[in-house]
């Protein structure tokens, strides 16, 4: 769905798929930090960020790790999550499997069969409450802000996010701040794929 011209690396966080033996990372700093460290061999050419969800707030974070060591993204993409100054509190993680599970359900963003198989759930729970760890106990540092300009992306009935909390990102960068909004609740990505691609496209291509 990317133009020939770009080459797209997925990340794959530890605990997961064929990273299922390593140990779930529970904070979005320490995610942020591996991440960065992978990257390091494509900080030659110019690099743009996109992160769902909590993987927003980790883009975010990798994007001022990398513009401290003087290498950062020439644009950070950011979907359907809260900016780091917006605070909420959470307890997702807290609660026991059926919680989690019931949250998932909330979302729609599980296929049902996925959350109706024991055996699968069993593999993919620890992975899950990890992520919810991560993203409920994150809190961004006072000021923190980056230079690389900030593309906003949210479902306008998204659950988990409101239009003022993505509104918010705008005070995260010293460069400029899009905004854009889908028909769409928390997993908009799925039904405005091609849109969000070719709005993606068009900043990595102007």
């Amino acid at each position: 769905m990317v133009a020939p011209a770009h080459e797209v690396l997925a990340v794959q966080y530890p605990g997961r798929q064929d990273r299922r033996h390593e140990r779930c990372l529970e904070s979005v700093p320490q995610l942020a930090e591996h991440v960065a460290a992978e990257l390091v061999p494509w900080l030659d050419r110019p690099l743009y960020l996109f992160g769902h969800s909590m993987g927003a707030s980790v883009a975010f974070e990798v994007a001022r790790l990398l513009e401290a060591r003087g290498t950062g993204p020439a644009a950070l993409f950011v979907s359907g999550r809260r900016a780091p100054s917006q605070v909420r509190n959470e307890t997702v993680h807290l609660l026991d499997d059926a919680g989690v599970l019931a949250e998932m359900r909330r979302l729609d963003g599980s296929d049902a069969r996925v959350l109706d198989d024991e055996e699968m759930l069993r593999a993919i729970l620890p992975a899950l409450r990890a992520d919810y760890k991560a993203a409920e106990t994150y809190r961004g540092e006072d000021g923190a802000i980056v230079s690389a300009p900030i593309h906003a992306h949210i479902g306008l009935h998204d659950p988990k996010v409101t239009l003022a909390e993505v509104r918010a990102w705008r005070d995260h960068t010293t460069g400029d701040f899009e905004l854009t909004t889908y028909d769409g609740g928390h997993f908009y990505l799925g039904e405005h794929a091609a849109r969000l691609v070719a709005s993606m496209e068009a900043v990595m291509s102007s």
